[in-house]
């Protein structure tokens, strides 16, 4: 059996240090732009950077979200963004958009990609049309019974809250 993974959320440095100090396996976060927690303070670049300095000195992975909508006009941008965190080590990105995460694991293939709750993730057709991607996790959708979840047999990492 996979070891159980604990994930918490970060929207700042406080909580990101709470969250590792008090035993999280990984901790998701965003940045200032395409993350959909809004209402966070959430972390500048130099932040993201402190945030992975940080939690890589005890073991614990770093997922940014970039699930928001993302218009045409800001691809090049978004893939800047990208490449920038990666380059600062985060261990995944978290992305709801299907076609830019066909962009993203094509242009990035040592990135981890996890699809957000947001891509709808309920099903084995879908969850196997995202691993066709190169998706390596799946957030299922928050809807789903204990059942349904059981049901989904496709071999790749799912994520529940």
């Amino acid at each position: 059996m996979k070891k159980v993974e604990l994930l918490s959320p970060a929207g700042n440095m406080m909580a990101l240090k709470s969250a590792i100090y008090n035993g999280a396996d990984a901790v998701y976060l965003s940045g200032k732009d395409y993350g959909a927690r809004k209402f966070a303070d959430n972390f500048s670049i130099e932040e993201i950077e402190e945030a992975v300095k940080f939690a890589h000195l005890y073991g614990v992975k770093i997922y940014v979200t970039v699930n928001t909508m993302i218009y045409e006009s800001e691809v090049e941008e978004l893939l800047e963004y990208i490449e920038t965190i990666h380059k600062l080590g985060v261990d995944a990105v978290i992305m709801q958009d299907i076609g830019l995460i066909s962009l993203v694991t094509k242009k990035f293939p040592n990135l981890e990609v996890h699809a957000s709750t947001q891509a709808h993730n309920h099903n084995n057709a879908g969850i196997s049309f995202l691993k066709s991607l190169g998706v390596s996790r799946v957030v299922l959708a928050r809807e789903l019974s204990l059942n349904e979840i059981k049901k989904i047999d496709c071999d790749i990492e799912k994520e529940v809250f």
